[in-house]
């Protein structure tokens, strides 16, 4: 059964999730890592600050540059970033200024858009940003490309600040100086750069982790700072040395995992594969390594695949249950099978925590098979959960017109727009009942 896009879009663009994804996804990945060389990890924190929560409600906001940035935060964290970089566009031609153009930036990393990037070089400098920010960008941009000689250089020569401290790190760490590596990142964590600090703190604790075990063999150290440089969002960085590990050590499942995620996120998504197959062959009951497979599968377009991945991990007790049922929610949209996602979106629904897209994915799977009065039942239920949100009324306006309900769509679509007036879309909804 072929689902209408107009169906389809509102769940594949939406841009919400239920608290900080990467801090469960590198979890996870602590777990998988929990046996490098046969050596016990100390379970850290792995992101180096607090968990924050980002909620999933939908802001209602008049500024659109803010709602841009929101989404796109929400998107990075999720590790799709292809869609957060056009909400990041989207902020900085909205008059978002440095703080989306610090953004753009760094997806544009992520997705090695080197063109891109050079770009929005050239726009932070006209915008005014911090002479030592734009440092550090042009030097992890020579780091990317293998110009050592030139980073060096140009550290050398900057005044002093923690952005010059953590590219002395970054530089040390490639070049296998890790004495050097550990003292940069000491004064990195001692500068005024709180980001930096945060960063510079978990590339350090690789190092302190790897202190606890005398015996601990090169590779091992090689994959713990690997895997901090992941986390920092320096995959382009940690790959080389990951590459290393897996080339001679081939049944290092942990490496390979770390690989994987790796290459997943620098939108590698053929080579993600490989790697991943080759974790899988090593360990085919552990359901992370079965969550990032389907992954790859997703982000090669092979949905039913992905599908078949993300059900292993659910059987296999990956937790939260609620992410992988979202996904297997939204791909099997994708290939037309509305009566999967209505399934699980039906479960998400009834879980007490339950975001507003599942919210939304139920009602749009409800009406992609005929049940009208399951998806009208569904979006006043979301009015509910969230009286005081405009978009919870417009979600249920929308649902009412395609019913042809027009005087129950035109109340929704008037409630909303008197919580907020500037939301986007509903004006022209209510005009065309």
């Amino acid at each position: 059964m072929k689902i209408p896009s107009r169906i389809i879009a509102p769940v594949l663009l939406a841009a919400v999730c239920a608290g900080l994804l990467m801090s469960f996804l590198w979890w996870q990945l602590t777990q998988s890592t929990l046996q490098l060389s046969g050596q016990q990890f100390v379970d850290t924190d792995l992101l180096g600050t607090p968990v924050q929560t980002i909620s999933d409600i939908p802001i209602d906001s008049g500024d659109a540059s803010l709602m841009h940035l929101r989404q796109g935060d929400i998107l990075a964290l999720r590790g799709e970033w292809s869609e957060a970089q056009t909400q990041y566009e989207k902020a900085v031609k909205s008059g978002g200024g440095l703080a989306a153009l610090r953004k753009l930036a760094q997806s544009q990393l992520q997705r090695r858009d080197t063109k891109g990037i050079r770009s929005t070089l050239k726009q932070l400098k006209n915008a005014g940003a911090r002479p030592e920010d734009v440092l550090l960008l042009e030097v992890i941009i020579q780091l990317r490309s293998g110009e050592l000689v030139d980073a060096k250089k140009v550290l050398e020569s900057a005044e002093d600040s923690p952005q010059k401290h953590y590219g002395l790190a970054l530089l040390a760490i490639i070049q296998g100086s890790h004495e050097r590596a550990i003292q940069e990142l000491s004064l990195t964590i001692n500068g005024w750069d709180p980001v930096l600090r945060s960063y510079a703190r978990t590339l350090s604790a690789a190092y302190d982790e790897f202190a606890l075990f005398p015996s601990g063999t090169d590779i091992h150290l090689i994959t713990l700072i690997s895997r901090a440089l992941a986390q920092v969002q320096e995959c382009e960085l940690a790959l080389p040395l990951l590459i290393q590990v897996t080339t001679s050590k081939e049944d290092y499942r942990d490496a390979w995992v770390v690989q994987g995620y790796c290459e997943l996120t620098t939108e590698r998504p053929e080579q993600a594969l490989a790697s991943l197959e080759q974790a899988y062959s090593l360990d085919p009951q552990k359901p992370e390594i079965q969550y990032f497979l389907a992954r790859s599968y997703a982000a090669l377009h092979e949905y039913q695949n992905a599908i078949t991945f993300f059900e292993y991990a659910l059987t296999n007790g990956f937790v939260p249950q609620g992410e992988v049922r979202r996904l297997i929610a939204r791909y099997a949209l994708e290939i037309g099978n509305a009566g999967l996602a209505l399934d699980q979106y039906d479960a998400l629904t009834n879980d007490p925590n339950a975001t507003f897209e599942s919210y939304q994915g139920y009602v749009s799977a409800a009406a992609a098979l005929g049940q009208a009065d399951a998806a009208l039942a569904k979006a006043k239920l979301a009015t509910e959960k969230w009286p005081d949100n405009a978009r919870s009324f417009e979600l249920l306006g929308t649902v009412a017109a395609q019913l042809e309900k027009k005087a129950e769509a035109k109340a929704a679509f008037e409630k909303a727009l008197e919580m907020n007036p500037s939301l986007p879309g509903v004006k022209e909804k209510l005009l065309a009942l």
